[in-house]
């Protein structure tokens, strides 16, 4: 009870219950007809809802990759490593962004890298491209 009326369920107000059909005074043959009518309608809202979601989708998805590159490495390639902020080799505001110098030394099939030191020694981990960028010598 809010302000002593009697609180309505909005659900109960598009799909007419026993209690509001009595109030309004309708037929059973009415009331059926609109019970189905209001059936009907929630289906279409469901797809249109599911409609409206999966374009919502596609458009976050689209503006949210809108700055991807693809990347392609090849074998030999030379390359600089990322160092991120959580690493222990980021000494600070002013150091540097990128470390040393590596050579691709496998390309994997879901774009992975497999990057070799320059004295030849291969590293046991595959990392992900978009913590590399070429070096241009």
């Amino acid at each position: 009870m809010v302000y002593v009326t009697e609180v309505v369920i909005l659900a109960k107000v598009v799909i007419p219950s026993l209690r509001i059909i009595q109030e309004a005074v309708l037929s059973d043959a009415e009331w059926i007809r609109s019970w189905y009518e209001q059936l009907d309608l929630l289906d279409d809202k469901r797809m249109n809802a599911v409609c409206h979601d999966q374009l919502n989708h596609n458009r976050m998805g689209s503006s949210f990759n809108k700055k991807d590159r693809l990347r392609e490495f090849t074998p030999g390639q030379l390359v600089l490593e990322q160092i991120f902020p959580y690493q222990d080799k980021a000494k600070g505001n002013f150091s540097s962004n990128w470390q040393s110098l590596y050579m691709v030394h496998l390309v994997l099939t879901g774009g992975a890298l497999i990057l070799a030191e320059m004295d030849g020694e291969i590293w046991p981990k595959h990392i992900n491209p978009d913590a590399i960028k070429r070096y241009y010598v």
